[in-house]
């Protein structure tokens, strides 16, 4: 037997049973939309294992897909066995194929637009659209798996090589990237491209869904900090400009960062001007609140937030409007649609406010 024989030989005995491969494939598109949508929440080196995992996954869907398509090829290819159903199935691959390629380009370097949006959020609109589609699809030809499709010895190892290849295959790529000096090799590992430059011209103005509030003249602008605080109290815009100053790393998911220095007032000197946290009956402080004037909010528990910044100015200039002028907070350690813009208020609360993952969704939308 030649050494391709053998090769073609080896992947067959790791190719699993179709049944298995059609299950797989929307385990792994689940596992992939919910991985990408919780690393949008993660912005420290320490969460790279959920980074890299994600891409380990797509890789392997590659190879789960080429299994796929080898299989059912006859069925796209001609169309006098075409179903309704088959309509459907071109659709959702053209949304895979979608999904990967736009998720290649982006780690090779391709840092274009697409109308107002980068490759990598093509690349996350997709894998959005590829979850409905792919439980549709399924449904059209729904089996349950059997037992033997999923025997545990051999699905460990099967599934264990995809893992450890697409794995493998991300290193090798970042090495390429490294070896021929692409505009990859500069990515975090959140797969984020450098913006260089110091002050509002050096990284682009985005907002997350539809904020895109009219600009909020100083002289009328007042911040109000209240919550359980001993004297909630309004402060104004140069009561704001405090002149502290600290460097910070802006990680947006649109897939930019840029580092900064800010400059404004420390949210614990804030909370010192309203008489400091104060407990209410059984209510102990626990989270501050930052709300914008579009309604947008997001929440700090009090040690980070004490630490946290709200930024008047950056790079030295008094921030823009797009920037979110007067004041947007600064949250190091945090994703950028979590440093919340045009903050109008700062609330110390006792309880977590699940509700602010729905008003991400909704904010803007009159």
């Amino acid at each position: 037997m030649g050494d391709r024989s053998r090769f073609r030989a080896a992947l067959d005995r790791l190719e699993p049973p179709p049944r298995a491969v059609d299950w797989s494939l929307f385990a792994f598109v689940v596992a992939e939309a919910v991985t990408g949508l919780v690393s949008f929440t993660v912005a420290v080196p320490a969460g790279w294992p959920l980074f890299w995992l994600h891409r380990s996954l797509g890789v392997a869907i590659v190879v789960l897909l080429a299994w796929k398509l080898a299989r059912v090829r006859g069925r796209l290819t001609d169309p006098t066995v075409w179903r309704r159903s088959t309509s459907l199935s071109v659709l959702t691959l053209v949304a895979v194929l979608g999904t990967l390629s736009t998720g290649i380009a982006w780690v090779f370097g391709l840092d274009v637009r697409v109308s107002a949006w980068t490759f990598l959020s093509v690349h996350v609109g997709f894998g959005l659209a590829l979850v409905p589609l792919v439980a549709a699809h399924a449904s059209t030809r729904f089996r349950l798996p059997r037992r033997v499709d999923f025997e545990r010895r051999r699905t460990a190892i099967r599934y264990t090589a995809l893992l450890a290849a697409g794995a493998a295959t991300y290193r090798l790529q970042g090495w390429a990237n490294d070896a021929l000096d692409t505009a990859g090799a500069d990515r975090r590992f959140t797969g984020s491209h450098p913006r260089e430059g110091e002050g509002n011209a050096a990284f682009p103005i985005t907002s997350w869904v539809a904020d895109d509030p009219d600009p909020i003249g100083r002289d009328a602008y007042r911040l109000r900090v209240d919550g359980l605080v001993a004297a909630p109290v309004e402060l104004t815009a140069d009561e704001l400009a405090a002149g502290h100053e600290t460097e910070a790393l802006l990680d947006c998911t649109s897939g930019w960062y840029t580092i900064q220095e800010w400059g404004g007032i420390r949210v614990g000197d804030l909370l010192d001007a309203a008489g400091g946290t104060a407990a209410d009956a059984d209510r102990e402080p626990a989270y501050v609140r930052f709300v914008s004037v579009t309604g947008y909010r997001w929440s700090l528990p009090l040690s980070e937030a004490e630490d946290a910044l709200l930024a008047t100015h950056v790079g030295g200039e008094p921030l823009s409007h797009g920037h979110g002028a007067p004041a947007r907070l600064v949250a190091p350690d945090r994703r950028g649609f979590q440093w919340v813009k045009w903050v109008t208020r700062v609330e110390v609360r006792a309880e977590y406010d699940l509700a602010q993952w729905v008003v991400t969704l909704v904010s803007g939308f009159d």
